[in-house]
């Protein structure tokens, strides 16, 4: 372990916290095409930070937005080689009426930092570089040879990155690949994940009459789109909270008590839970508990809504057109191919006469689960709790990053996952924010475990 690197920490800490703004202040939101420019220059941005650590960088075009792909591989062949990989693109900020700072100016409170992009992922990634950059400029070495691996299309799915992966998977070949985008279990509790849910994500496209219609000339004569599309989200739980499409839980795979086990014995407290929420109750699949229904366990939801006038007042029509947009988290063994079949199949089923339906697909991602056997996440627990001062916990995420199965099976790499942030810090949600004690104290538990898979 490198007592200088470690130092080198502590001593650059309040310049890493000034780079780190900077990039928080480049609005890269990938989902808008207007913030095309701006995403690029995240990318570029990110290229000249690494260069200036000590890596050798290239920046690859996609169709989309460009992935960023640092090296240092002279630790030698024994040496294992370490693929770091995060995303430098961000969420839209909206609704910009709820942010308490602007979205893409840092502003410190109460010891965060709040900007679109400090959790997810440009506050984690950034760690990884300035932990790389402590080794080299102390040791003027790494301990373990680096890829690092930074994509600008996480938030829209990484449409682009599964066939670059595939593209260039000897250039990428590693030992391990290490993802810092997800959370610790609670403050001053780190955690080793051990699942992460997939994603499948649709839009449900009703069509009726040739356009709107007058309620009063038309109701009840023909089939209302509106009603339809209700009758269809309804459909798709049952009365215990259980997805009610047919052969929806042929594919989930049994968990083993010992994990469950584990789950149950973590301290979690589900009132404080339902009040942060400001719920009056919590819901989910019958026989479950939450932390169950959150990692383990797949579920079904509507995240979007179109249909006829939503305008001020009253204006009496039929919409002749109705949109939802329903995603569904996975769990092991279901793909998101098998889910589409599913749905289609469903909305066919139960679609009223009168009224056209159509699935589409927009994207998904599989589940994963980890190897919690061997060196990786040994070194993990081992440089979070020197860092930290107290052992990790395991535990899942109920999120998706979708190339991480890609990663284990194309490159032949275990994949370990531990992040930083902290529940309640509005992923996707106005006011994100992140601990700067957890920015200072994970660099150091970076610098700890390179040197332990290393040693």
């Amino acid at each position: 372990m490198s007592a200088e690197a470690l130092h080198f920490v502590d001593e650059h800490l309040s310049r890493f916290r000034d780079e780190l703004y900077d990039f928080l202040r480049i609005p890269s939101i990938s989902a808008k095409p207007e913030y095309a420019q701006d995403t690029r220059r995240a990318a570029e941005w990110l290229a000249e930070r690494l260069k200036d650590a000590g890596l050798h960088v290239d920046i690859h075009d996609t169709p989309g937005h460009p992935v960023v792909l640092g090296r240092w591989d002279e630790a030698g062949p024994d040496a294992p080689t370490v693929l770091i990989y995060g995303h430098y693109d961000v969420q839209p900020p909206e609704p910009l009426e709820e942010w308490d700072s602007p979205p893409f100016e840092p502003t410190e409170r109460d010891g965060r930092v709040y900007a679109r992009g400090t959790a997810d992922d440009k506050g984690q990634l950034y760690m990884h570089v300035k932990a790389l950059e402590a080794w080299l400029a102390t040791e003027g070495r790494l301990p373990v040879n680096v890829l690092l691996l930074a994509e600008g299309e996480e938030e829209v799915g990484s449409e682009h990155l599964v066939p670059f992966v595939a593209e260039h998977a000897e250039e990428l070949a590693c030992d391990h690949v290490v993802i810092s985008d997800s959370n610790m279990f609670a403050e001053g509790m780190p955690s080793v994940l051990f699942s992460l849910r997939g994603l499948a994500y649709f839009e449900i496209h009703l069509t009726g009459a040739r356009s709107d219609l007058h309620s009063g000339q038309f109701g009840g004569t023909v089939a209302n789109p509106g009603n339809a599309l209700a009758r269809i989200l309804a459909s798709l739980h049952d009365d215990h909270g259980r997805v009610a499409v047919e052969g929806f839980y042929d594919d989930v795979a049994d968990w083993d008590e010992e994990t469950r086990d584990r789950i149950r014995a973590l301290p979690f407290d589900e009132d404080a839970y339902r009040d942060e929420l400001e719920v009056s109750t919590l819901s989910g699949e019958a026989g479950y508990s939450s932390l169950e229904r959150l990692w383990i366990r797949p579920t079904c939801d509507v995240n979007g809504i179109l249909c006829g006038y939503t305008g001020e007042g009253a204006k009496t029509v039929l919409p002749n057109r109705a949109m939802a947009k329903v995603s569904f988290r996975l769990v092991p063994d279901q793909t998101p191919e098998r889910v589409g079949e599913l749905l289609r199949a469903h909305v066919e089923r139960v679609v009223p006469a009168g009224v056209r339906a159509e699935v589409r697909t927009l994207h998904g991602g599989r589940p994963w689960r980890a190897d919690l056997d061997g060196r990786l996440v040994d070194a993990a627990t081992e440089a979070l709790e020197e860092a930290f001062g107290t052992a990790p916990v395991l535990q899942g995420e109920g999120g998706s990053i979708p190339i991480v199965s890609d990663f284990e099976e194309q490159l032949d790499a275990s994949a370990l996952l531990v992040g930083f942030a902290l529940p309640g810090c509005n992923l996707h949600a106005p006011n994100e924010w992140f601990p700067l004690e957890n920015f200072e104290t994970g660099i150091g538990a970076l610098v700890r475990l390179y040197g332990k898979l290393g040693s």
